[in-house]
This record gives structure tokens, C-alpha cells and sequence, in this order.
């Protein structure tokens, strides 16, 4: 039996419901992406359901299963503009779960869901829902994608990064910050490496972090995902980083040029490879697949970050937005291809580029779809949608150069 409530500040262990049954509470956290903004806007709140000791052990015992037997749950949607009219219910429906890493007094999970009208339909904003339509196609044929991104980010305190003097003026320039150890150039270390091991007790797929270029700014790469699974774990450990900082006072900062000048941007760069591409030989499809990607550049670029303008200067390791280029063990092209990938003749290459603020299922099921030509009209038709101001008016530009 199972009975839900809203909160508990105190939860007996147990309760016997119709005596005849000892059942535990257990605490599940819903969580949700709320709009556009993947990387600010996600909204949680949790229901408590009762499970019997069998349950519980199972559940404890693969956490990654658990959403399979949670219940769809609701929100208001005009609270956070997904639903206008009478009816503003917003179905939340679990797709994935983890151990939950704030919730310890209790047997507790996360469940990540996608967003869906009362009708069925999924909401505008349930990039999900799309990009899992590309990867059936890639489970189907066997393509196996693998993804790496390498996620970004400036650790902040009063809107100012870690590290950077109080009275407004800049640090010394860049050089001594990247992989550094010592309090004069590691600022943030502790809440990075705090989010770090956090990630990895909840079992998302974190394979590293380091300091990154500008001080205050950090980088933690997530994979190798399979498929869909990519923009849960991406998505995930975003939420997961946001809630630490409450209880740090530090704000998790996913701009794409979070300071102006010279200093280095946030990317997401998106390290890719199919299983022919692993497999023996495989350069060559990896040659080919960057080159499908030369087809449409732009059309890639509007799944990379609305701000991605900001960043993609030709400076600071950095491609030029309207320049696609590739080479090997390269940081200034669109795409890099690795010495040890060159030298195996198969394996990976990077996009390096999506920007740290990029919606991680847009990014993966763009560069599946475009590197592997397979076909995705939903996909291209939420990316033209999502197209910013300044992409179209590049897109145009170009169409008359023709």
C-alpha cells in the first residue's frame, strides 16, 4: 500500500498500514527542468510513499531502477510559466533515478521526469522527449553513441567569482590558475571537489574534475554516457551543484563568458564516437562524420548555447562562430580529432563548440543526428526555433553569400 504526503519533519521508521503490513517512508525527490534555462531553471519538491522491507532492499540495491515503479505526479504550471489557460497542471512522469545526496536521515531517492500536458503531449521545453526520438534510431541500428562533456563552470559569491579581489579590480592574468594547487590560485577547490564525490556516491557518471583557466572557474567531465543517458547525468549533477551551493552561499555560474575581457569563456565541449568509430579503422568514419558536420555549421551552433556568441571569438581557445574547422590535438577549431585517435586510428573527437550553458540533450542529439546524417525533423525543428537573434541574422548573411 502505498500513501503519500506532502512533508514530514519527523517520520516514524515505520507504520503499520491495515496492521497487517510493516512499511518504511521513504522520501522522492522530483525533479524537472522548468523552461529553456537547463542549468538554473530546475524545480524539485518531494512526496513521501511507504515501502515494504522488500521493497526497500530492492530499491537500495538499484537505485538506477527505482523510477520504474514511482507514480506520475503533477505541478502547477503557472507557477513556472509552462501552462497558461484553466488548466494549468503539468504532468511530471519519473524517467531515471538516483540515491538521493541530500536527504541521509531517511531512505531517500531522485527521480529526474520529463514534462507533459494533461493531453499526453510533451511540454515545448521537453528537450528530452525529443532527443530520446534520435537515439531510438541509434538503439535500433546499433550505433552505440558515446558521449564526454566537459562541463564548465565559475563558482561565485555575492556575483563575484572566487578569487577575484573585493574592491572590483581584476586578478593577475590568466597562466597560473589552470590544474593549480595552492590558496593564491585553487580558489573553490573545497566545493568542487565536494560536488565531485557527491555525484559519485549518488552513481552519476563523473570521470573527473580540474581548475580550470580563469580564477574561480572549474570544469567536471560527465561519461561515458550512452545515448539519452548523457543529458540525465549532465542535467543531474547541474541540480546536484546548484543545491550544494545553497548550503555553501555560492553560486554555480553556467554563463558562457561569465566575465568580459580577456579572460576565458565556459564550454561544454562534447567528446563523441560511435561503435564503428571505436571499432578498427575507425578515423575514417570519424573524418567523415566531422565533415557531415561542415554541411550546416549554423545549424549545429543554435543546439550550443543561446550566449555561445559571447565566447565563440577565434580567441581564448576558442573556434569563430562562422568559421567550421577541425584539426588534430587542436583548441582553436570547432572540432578536434586527439593525437591518441590519430595515431589508434580509432576512437573519439571533440566538439568543443557547445558552450557551458548548452541544454546537454540538445547538444548530444545534434551532434548524433548531424555527424551521422540521420534524419530528425522534431530535433530541427525545436533547434530553428530556439535559434537566437544574432544566429539568424548570421544564417541569413551566409544564405546571401551563396
Amino acid at each position: 500500500v502505498t500513501v503519500s504526503v506532502l512533508y514530514w519533519t519527523t517520520a516514524p521508521s515505520a507504520r503499520n498500514i491495515n496492521n497487517t503490513m510493516s512499511v518504511t517512508p521513504v522520501v522522492i525527490g522530483y525533479l524537472w527542468c522548468a523552461g529553456q534555462d537547463s542549468h538554473h531553471d530546475l524545480r524539485s519538491k518531494n512526496k513521501t510513499v511507504f515501502w515494504t522491507p522488500a521493497q526497500l532492499a530492492a530499491a537500495q540495491a538499484d537505485p538506477a531502477s527505482v523510477f520504474k515503479s514511482l507514480p506520475e505526479w503533477n505541478f502547477d504550471g503557472s507557477s513556472t510559466k509552462q501552462a497558461t489557460g484553466k488548466d494549468t497542471e503539468i504532468i511530471i512522469r519519473p524517467v531515471a533515478s538516483w540515491t538521493h545526496p541530500f536527504i541521509t536521515d531517511v531512505p531517500a531517492f531522485v527521480t529526474l521526469c520529463e514534462c507533459f500536458f494533461p493531453n499526453g503531449e510533451p511540454t515545448p521545453d521537453n528537450t528530452r522527449f525529443v532527443a530520446r526520438q534520435v537515439f531510438d534510431h541509434a538503439e535500433a541500428q546499433g550505433q552505440a553513441p558515446w558521449f564526454g562533456l566537459e562541463q564548465e563552470y565559475v563558482l561565485e559569491r555575492d556575483g563575484r567569482p572566487l578569487g577575484w579581489p573585493a574592491d572590483g579590480s581584476e586578478p593577475p592574468p590568466q597562466g597560473p590558475y589552470y590544474c593549480s594547487t595552492g590558496v593564491n590560485v585553487a580558489h573553490g577547490r573545497a566545493i568542487a571537489q565536494k560536488h565531485y564525490t557527491l555525484c559519485l556516491r549518488m552513481g552519476l557518471k563523473l570521470s573527473g574534475t580540474n581548475a580550470e583557466v580563469m580564477p574561480g572557474q572549474w570544469e567536471y567531465q560527465v561519461g561515458p554516457c550512452e545515448g539519452i543517458e548523457s543529458g540525465d547525468h549532465a542535467l543531474v549533477a547541474r541540480w546536484a551543484f546548484l543545491r550544494l551551493g545553497e548550503a555553501e552561499n555560492v553560486d554555480v555560474n553556467f554563463d558562457a563568458k561569465p566575465k568580459k575581457g580577456d579572460w576565458n569563456g565556459s564550454g561544454m565541449h562534447c567528446n563523441f564516437s560511435t561503435a564503428a568509430m571505436r571499432a578498427p579503422g575507425g578515423l575514417d568514419v570519424i573524418t567523415t562524420s566531422i565533415q557531415n558536420l561542415a554541411v550546416d555549421p549554423f545549424r549545429d551552433v543554435a543546439a550550443y548555447g543561446a550566449d555561445n556568441i559571447e565566447r565563440l571569438s577565434g580567441e581564448h581557445e576558442t573556434s569563430r562562430l562562422d568559421v567550421f574547422n577541425y584539426d588534430v590535438g587542436t583548441r582553436h577549431t570547432s572540432c578536434r580529432i586527439p593525437n591518441a585517435t590519430t595515431a589508434a586510428k580509432c576512437g573519439y573527437f571533440e566538439d568543443r563548440r557547445p558552450s557551458s550553458s548548452a541544454d546537454p540533450y540538445l547538444v548530444s542529439s545534434r551532434l548524433f543526428a548531424s555527424a551521422c546524417t540521420i534524419p530528425s525533423p522534431a530535433l530541427d525543428q525545436l533547434c530553428d526555433a530556439r535559434s537566437p537573434a544574432w544566429l539568424l541574422k548570421m544564417r541569413d548573411e551566409e544564405k546571401q553569400k551563396k
